[in-house]
C-alpha cells in the first residue's frame, strides 16, 4: 500500500511521519492509533484495496478475455436486459389505479397492490388518485383569498321553472373518479364536462318543478332527481366518474324581484294564519253544536218517553177505576166522591160547627182548626252578595 510503513530502513515514513524512536523494527503507530504486528487492541479496519483486488481477480475468472471479448458483451448485456425486465415492475397505492398502456393505447386498469407491465418503451402506466373528491361550483364561485365573499354568475344561475318563472339557483356537485381508464381516455375535459352536464341536469329538472315547491319543500326532490340525471348522463359519455352528492346551496327568486316576492310570501303566510284559525274555530264550535243538539234530542226522547208513560198509566187507572166502578156502582161513587173532596179541601181553611149542640148549656158549638194550628214562622230572605245582615 502506498501509505504502509516500511519497516528497517532509516528514511521510510508514512504519512503521519517517521516513527518515533528511529530505526529499526517498524514499531511506530499506524493511522488508527494502534500499534501493528498483532499486539491485541480490537478488531481491524477492513482493507478497501485488498476487497478491490478480490473482486477483480473473481471478474477476470469469470470473464476470462475481459469485457471486450464475446462472453464479456453476453454479461453485459444479459445484467442491461434483467435490469430492464425489472424496471416493469410497480406498485398501486391503496387509493390509485393503475392505467396500463401499450404503445400508447390503453389496454387494461390495474387495482391497488403490486404489479407488472412490459417495460418501457412498449408499456407505460399511469397512476391517477381516484379517492379524492373533487367540488365543482355551478352559478357561484366561492370566496378565496384575493376575493372576500363569493361571487353570484347569473348566466348560470337563473333558470326557468315549470310555470315559467325564473330562479336563480346556486348549487355544488361532489365527484370523484370511478374509473381512471376512462377518466383520462374517454373524455377531453372532465371538470368541464361535469359542470356542463349538472347544468344542464338541473335546468331539466327545474324546468318540471314549480316555483313554490321548488324554492320551499321540494329542494330535497330537486337534489334527488339532479343526482340520478347527472350520473345517468356521465355513464352514457363513458366519462368513469362517480358524482356522489349534489346540494343545493341557494334557491331564491332573481334578486329584482325579490322585495315583491317576499311580499307575496307573507301574504301567503298570513292566509294560512287565518285559515288555521278558521279551522280551529270551527273544530271548536261545530262539536259544542253538536254536543248541544244531542242533548236537545235527548232531553226531547225523556219527555216523551216520561208523557206517554204518564198517559198510559192514567189510562190503566181509569180503566181500572171504571172496572170497579162497573161491579160496585154505590161503593165506587162514594170512594170518588171522599177523594175528591179531599183532594179539595187539602189546602183550605175548615172551621167545624155542631148542629147537635144547642140544647147543650155553655158549649160553644164552633171549632175553629186553622185557628188553633201554629202559624208557620217566616223565613228570612237570603242576603244579596256584599250586603250586611242584622
Amino acid at each position: 500500500m502506498p501509505w504502509t510503513n516500511q519497516g528497517g530502513g532509516g528514511g521510510g515514513g508514512g504519512p503521519w511521519g517517521p516513527p518515533p524512536g528511529g530505526g529499526g523494527g517498524g514499531g511506530g503507530p499506524n493511522p488508527w492509533g494502534r500499534p501493528p504486528g498483532g499486539g491485541g487492541g480490537g478488531p481491524q479496519p477492513p482493507d478497501l484495496e485488498d476487497l478491490l483486488r478480490r473482486g477483480q481477480d473473481r471478474l477476470r475468472r469469470a470473464v476470462p478475455g475481459g469485457f471486450g471479448s464475446g462472453r464479456g458483451v453476453a454479461l453485459v448485456l444479459g445484467v442491461l436486459a434483467l435490469l430492464w425486465l425489472a424496471s416493469g415492475i410497480y406498485r398501486v397505492e391503496y387509493n390509485e389505479q393503475g392505467v396500463v398502456l401499450r404503445f400508447g393505447e390503453w389496454v387494461r386498469t390495474e387495482q391497488p397492490g403490486l404489479n407488472y407491465h412490459l417495460p418501457a418503451p412498449i408499456e407505460t402506466v399511469y397512476l391517477p388518485k381516484v379517492t379524492a373528491v373533487n367540488r365543482i361550483e355551478v352559478g357561484y364561485r366561492s370566496a378565496s383569498e384575493g376575493r372576500r365573499s363569493e361571487r353570484d354568475v347569473q348566466d348560470e344561475s337563473l333558470m326557468l321553472t315549470g310555470d315559467e318563472n325564473i330562479i336563480d339557483i346556486d348549487f355544488t356537485v361532489f365527484w370523484r373518479i370511478k374509473d381512471a381508464g376512462q377518466f383520462l381516455f374517454m373524455i377531453r375535459d372532465p371538470e368541464g364536462t361535469v359542470k356542463v352536464a349538472a347544468e344542464s341536469a338541473m335546468r331539466e329538472v327545474i324546468g318540471r318543478t314549480e316555483l313554490q315547491p321548488a324554492l320551499t319543500e321540494a329542494r330535497q326532490q330537486t337534489e334527488q332527481a339532479t343526482h340520478r340525471l347527472l350520473q345517468a348522463m356521465l355513464d352514457d359519455y363513458k366519462a368513469g366518474i362517480e358524482v356522489m352528492q349534489v346540494q343545493l346551496q341557494k334557491a331564491d327568486p332573481p334578486s329584482p324581484v325579490i322585495d315583491a316576492f317576499n311580499d307575496v310570501q307573507r301574504a301567503r303566510a298570513d292566509r294560512e294564519r287565518l285559515r288555521n284559525e278558521a279551522e280551529a274555530y270551527r273544530n271548536d264550535i261545530i262539536p259544542r253544536a253538536r254536543g248541544e243538539s244531542e242533548r236537545l234530542i235527548q232531553e226531547a226522547s225523556a219527555y216523551r218517553e216520561q208523557v206517554v208513560s204518564l198517559a198510559q198509566g192514567d189510562a190503566d187507572r181509569f180503566r181500572k177505576v171504571y172496572e170497579a166502578y162497573a161491579q160496585a156502582k154505590d161503593v165506587t161513587a162514594k170512594r170518588m166522591y171522599l177523594e175528591t173532596m179531599e183532594e179539595i179541601l187539602r189546602g183550605s181553611n175548615k172551621v167545624i160547627i155542631d148542629g147537635n149542640a144547642q140544647g147543650a148549656q155553655g158549649v160553644v158549638p164552633y171549632l175553629p182548626l186553622n185557628q188553633l194550628q201554629p202559624a208557620p214562622q217566616p223565613q228570612p230572605a237570603p242576603a244579596k252578595p256584599g250586603q250586611q245582615t242584622r
